[in-house]
């Protein structure tokens, strides 16, 4: 079996379907907890979080051998990571069958992403195209 990242993503200032109302994020929030339940049942469910906005975020570089942190998302764009998931999956079409069960209930694009083999990267350099 092999792990997936499934990461929910939102458009500053345009989320469509996000819930407006009350009522609409009782709804939301009923859909993600049927979905997580599904998820944890079916032995899928490794890890998931949501995160918040993009203005939250920090970079840390390393410049002129000193850490250097910066304010801001990595990526300069109106779109960014809400949330994620991170699943067990037989293979691809397995997980893009739950992505596509993520996308239903969060109403957000959703980036399927096969992890490596082991979580370690030392173990991973092997692998590595032209290693």
């Amino acid at each position: 079996m092999s792990q997936y990242l499934l990461s929910t993503y939102a458009v500053e200032g345009e989320v469509p379907g996000s819930p407006g109302s009350p009522e609409e994020m009782q709804e939301f929030m009923q859909r993600v907890i049927a979905l997580e339940a599904e998820m944890d049942e079916s032995g899928t469910f490794v890890f998931g979080g949501a995160l918040q906005g993009s203005d939250a975020a920090a970079v840390v570089r390393i410049e002129g051998g000193e850490a250097q942190t910066t304010g801001g998302p990595f990526a300069v764009s109106n779109a960014h990571i809400a949330g994620f998931y991170i699943i067990n999956a037989d293979d691809l079409e397995a997980a893009l069958v739950w992505a596509a069960k993520v996308a239903d209930a969060t109403n957000h694009p959703i980036e399927v992403r096969p992890f490596f083999a082991t979580g370690r990267v030392a173990d991973q350099v092997h692998t590595l195209p032209g290693a």
